[in-house]
């Protein structure tokens, strides 16, 4: 084959001389690198476009995020079936007197001072009592004379009765004679009275303890003048016993608290004295009425002390556990709305707020009761802003549990 022909070249079906060819082939490849770099620019520019796009949707959505209220919730928490308040109480001994002279004079001696623990009968004090003395003395002296005088007039009945038998007497001196010795009978029992009067109080020089307790006060000492009371003076009070063995707790229950206050109630004492420590009591009695002054019911609480542990007169926190009268719930102080429509909470529903009214309860300091307008998963607000408002969507940014909130 010639040289010639070598050269030549079919391009597009047509001969063409080598230079052609190779024009044509700078051709195709300076369009096939344009046409590239315009599909990269073309996929660079959608690139863009969509990211933009993709970008102003995301800050589209993330504005209107941002736009809503950001709100932490609680879920009510459901009131306890037994609920334990706490109130003051007034410890005192089961048994408790004071210690009077019954019989005027001066104190000659006492034997127990405060804090002594004496046995029913033991002797506290003596009394001297002259003139009690002396109207003893008088008495006696006085019945002596009397029951002379009844054996002279027995004697002179009994002659008399003899004598009208033999008609040597008239009826008239019987009758004379028998009125006497009746007379001088009763003079005689009058003048025992009146000895048996001044004997009781003459014992009544010696003051005896009446039960097993201790001595909390001595009023009197050696040589002070002691008034009965009997001349109209103020009496003397000598002595202070108690019975510390079972302490009294008296416990004024508010109103609202008294249906679900029953006797046979346990009760645990809190004093400020024993920190940490607890003295468990039985409810006894209650008033069974309501005080009209302070609305509360006075119920009683004893407590063994055996060993004088508890002091008399001490204050002390009773704790009780009163049965609820119905199913509440308790939401922190920080959920409520106060309006001029009354009480209210803001509660989330399917993003949205729905204001809903309440009633309260008791009042607990960081706690409130709610005894209506709640349910047990409804999630309601806290700190909620004054504009809100019914129908406002918001965000949830923290949720809490029932026992989360204390």
């Amino acid at each position: 084959m010639s040289q010639e022909t070598e050269e030549k070249k079919k391009v597009g079906g047509q001969t063409l001389p080598p230079n052609d060819v190779g024009r044509r082939q700078r051709s195709l490849r300076r369009w096939l690198g344009v046409a590239i770099a315009l599909i990269v620019v073309a996929t660079l520019l959608v690139s863009g476009i969509l990211s933009r796009v993709k970008a102003r949707t995301a800050l589209k959505a993330e504005t209107a995020q941002v736009a809503l209220t950001a709100v932490s919730v609680v879920s009510p928490k459901q009131s306890a079936p037994a609920e334990e308040i706490i109130l003051p109480g007034n410890v005192q001994p089961f048994i408790t007197s004071p210690i009077y002279a019954r019989t005027n004079g001066y104190l000659r001696k006492w034997y127990v001072d405060i804090g002594g623990r004496v046995k029913q009968g033991q002797l506290l004090a003596v009394i001297e009592t002259p003139e009690v003395d002396q109207q003893l003395q008088q008495a006696r002296s006085n019945l002596l004379t009397a029951q002379a005088n009844l054996e002279l007039a027995a004697i002179t009945k009994s002659r008399y009765q003899g004598l009208l038998k033999s008609n040597a007497v008239a009826q008239q001196d019987v009758d004379n004679a028998v009125g006497t010795y009746n007379a001088n009978k009763a003079i005689v029992e009058a003048d025992q009275a009146a000895v048996d009067q001044y004997t009781a109080l003459v014992s009544f020089e010696k003051v005896y303890a009446p039960f097993d307790g201790v001595i909390t006060a001595r009023n009197t000492d050696i040589g002070d003048l002691i008034n009965s009371g009997s001349a109209g003076g103020v009496k003397t009070d000598l002595f202070h016993i108690v019975q510390p063995g079972k302490l009294r707790v008296y416990v004024n229950v508010p109103e609202e608290y008294s249906r679900g206050t029953r006797v046979g109630m346990t009760a645990d004492l809190h004093l400020a004295e024993f920190p940490g420590r607890k003295f468990q009591g039985k409810l006894v009695r209650t008033a069974d009425a309501i005080n009209v002054t302070t609305r509360t019911l006075l119920v009683e609480i004893d407590v063994d002390n055996p060993t004088g542990t508890l002091l008399t007169g001490s204050y002390a926190e009773v704790h009780l556990a009163v049965p609820s009268q119905a199913s509440t719930f308790l939401l922190p102080v920080n959920t409520l709305l106060f309006r001029s429509a009354g009480l209210q909470v803001g509660i989330v529903r399917d993003g949205k707020v729905v204001l809903s009214a309440v009633t309260p309860g008791h009042d607990f300091g960081s706690q409130i009761e709610i005894v209506s307008g709640l349910k047990p998963d409804d999630q309601v607000i806290m700190n909620p802003p004054d504009s809100l408002v019914t129908g406002q969507q918001v965000q949830i940014v923290q949720a809490s549990l029932p026992g989360d909130i204390k």
